[in-house]
């Protein structure tokens, strides 16, 4: 009897559908699909709903559970779906012994959650790079964000848990590993903050080849974190960084705690210290109150940052959130937002490409014909390669989204 998970969103979630596989294989769960939501958008509930139908359709005999943050916000939406057999909300995926009930409906209070515990895993299955969860949940109530009632306040991992869980993957083969969390900058435990958790994971472990950090809130950034991206040569020269919007008023309703100067600031301060970073960024188009100037700084902001690669989301009004009660804009207009400010993610990330033309990389092969740089940009390669090998390529073009090794 098997179990298929179908993982939507961020990092986070891929590394917990390995607990999930592995919690409800032991408790003997069989012919079973579940399905670990993400509730970033409404786009990312319905795209859950729409995949439960078809998996039904295709697989009438399976039971379909759903579970992840969008089974804790609206679990009544998904047990009223009558394709799905069980809700398991985020507190209790983990749990063994929720797995072997057979309750519809399992959604306990996440809030209630003050400890982190390690859920070490061996392997991510069809990765090449290895996802270590460090942190969960969110202090902050930025107005738009749903996350932190699907996940709870924030909460972290004991360094020597972490430790042990890198160590772990290295001896299993990764030669990356990407430390991950809902708000990694948050970090804290036992006196230290997310840099020196880095440091310390460094020098213990000086066969791990690569480290890699995933989306940081730039102003929580540590000194000792801005000290290892200078120093650290195996911390990779890449981060994404959530910015959300460039205009301050914005910002300010939206409930961020960086501006607009602080963002410039941050990069020209990290790109002096290390010259081939790289950043990428989160973007919100079409906020509620967001006028045209508004959104014209966002899109300046670009520039002014120096980004790369961008994630653009327009703006989905979430239940609950204090941004959901304020004046919307058109939805034609948002989404004419979001295509303009995805236009110019486009434009900076051709320009890195051109940029890197006759370039040597060290480049990680995420498969036979696939790998990424140490600034995490794709590279299509000239040969097969083994998945999880590092190589060095020199770069012959690009195809305006990806580079072509010689």
């Amino acid at each position: 009897m098997s179990i298929e998970v179908v993982t939507f969103g961020c990092r986070l979630n891929t590394y917990e559908s390995e607990v999930i596989k592995r919690e409800a294989s032991a408790a003997g769960v069989g012919n079973a699909v579940v399905i670990n939501t993400c509730a970033v958008t409404a786009e990312a509930v319905r795209q859950a709903r729409q995949t439960i139908r078809r998996v039904k359709r295709e697989q009438p005999d399976a039971r379909i559970v759903v579970t992840g943050c969008a089974a804790q916000t609206e679990a009544k939406t998904f047990a009223a779906m009558p394709e799905v057999a069980r809700v398991l909300g985020n507190a209790d995926k983990f749990e063994r012994a929720a797995w072997r009930r057979d309750d519809r409906l399992a959604v306990s209070d996440i809030m209630a959650e003050t400890t982190m515990r390690a859920q070490p895993i061996d392997a991510i299955e069809g990765r090449a790079r290895a996802f270590v969860q460090v942190q969960n949940g969110c202090d902050h109530r930025c107005t738009f964000c749903i996350i932190p009632f699907g996940r709870g306040n924030s909460r972290s991992l004991a360094p020597d848990a972490v430790i042990a869980q890198a160590r772990r993957l290295v001896e299993n083969g990764y030669r990356e590993i990407v430390l991950t969390g809902v708000d990694i900058t948050s970090y804290a435990s036992e006196g230290l903050r997310l840099g020196g958790l880095v440091k310390r994971l460094l020098r213990e472990l000086p066969e791990l080849a690569r480290l890699r950090i995933s989306s940081i809130d730039s102003v929580e950034a540590d000194r000792d974190l801005v000290d290892a991206m200078a120093e650290q040569p195996r911390l990779m020269p890449h981060l994404h960084l959530s910015l959300q919007a460039g205009d301050n008023l914005i910002l300010k309703r939206m409930k961020r705690r960086h501006s607009r100067e602080d963002a410039i600031a941050f990069c020209a301060q990290l790109r002096r210290l290390r010259p081939d970073i790289v950043f990428g960024a989160d973007f919100i188009a079409g906020f509620p109150t967001e006028t045209e100037d508004m959104f014209t700084r966002s899109i300046e902001l670009v520039d002014a940052c120096g980004l790369t690669q961008l994630h653009v989301f327009p703006f989905s009004p979430r239940p609950g959130t204090p941004a959901a009660r304020m004046p919307q804009l058109d939805r034609a207009l948002v989404k004419e937002r979001a295509r303009r400010l995805r236009e110019k993610g486009d434009a900076a990330l051709r320009r890195h490409l051109d940029a890197q033309l006759g370039a040597p990389h060290r480049v990680l092969a995420e498969s036979s014909s696939l790998g990424r740089t140490e600034q995490f940009v794709p590279v299509r390669l000239s040969r097969p390669a083994t998945p999880g090998a590092i190589l060095d390529v020199r770069i012959a073009n690009h195809d305006g989204r990806q580079l072509l090794a010689a």
